[in-house]
């Protein structure tokens, strides 16, 4: 879900401009970045499901009972939030920890049930997980979407920056090759996310 987690971080530039776009890219996967300094503790890990295709599409069962148990994901979400609420402002702030809990939530979607409800999977409550990754083209399309409906919000949000300047034909051409790129660069992610490379 890489690529989804990037096409939602880039339409969330349409509700939030003043953000730069790579706090909104770092936000979406900071689960996943506090979740490496665990597995290296030796704290969390990723298993394959099939061990003879360790690389496949959703192909994986995660143990980060800490970064990604629902408490976990809230309390990480809200300490980046107040991060970027003294660097961006009360919106930013609130915008970025939203973010990283979108995180949590698109997992949820796709992962089979390996989320636990508190850290450390306290109390052994029940895993949670719809296991869209259990259908391939089904999550590929999930994914496409977040992908098509992110680049167009990125596109509108950069349009609309461009009306707002004096020099509006070199911003438009601004606006469109950014899109571009970012357009270029969800697609490639995702291509290499269902092809398993």
């Amino acid at each position: 879900m890489i690529a989804g987690h990037f096409g939602l971080a880039a339409g969330i530039k349409k509700i939030a401009p003043r953000l730069p776009l790579w706090s909104l890219l770092v936000a979406t996967f900071f689960l996943d970045v506090v979740f490496i300094f665990f597995a290296a503790g030796g704290l969390e890990r990723i298993n394959p499901v099939d061990p003879a295709n360790p690389n496949a599409y959703g192909g994986s069962l995660i143990e980060a009972y800490y970064t990604h148990s629902l408490l976990g994901a809230l309390l990480i979400s809200a300490i980046a939030g107040l991060f970027a609420g003294w660097r961006w402002g009360k919106r930013g702030g609130y915008v970025i920890a939203g973010v990283v809990f979108s995180h949590w939530i698109l997992d949820l979607m796709v992962h089979r049930p390996d989320l636990p409800i508190l850290p450390g999977n306290f109390g052994n409550l029940p895993l949670l997980g719809f296991g869209l990754w259990q259908y391939p083209a089904i999550s590929a399309i999930v994914e496409l979407a977040l992908v098509i409906g992110g680049t167009w919000f990125y596109y509108r949000a950069a349009r609309q920056a461009a009306e707002a300047s004096t020099n509006q034909k070199e911003q438009h051409r601004r606006a469109l090759t950014s899109t571009a790129g970012v357009a270029i660069l969800l697609m490639l992610l995702l291509a290499s996310n269902v092809l398993g490379m």
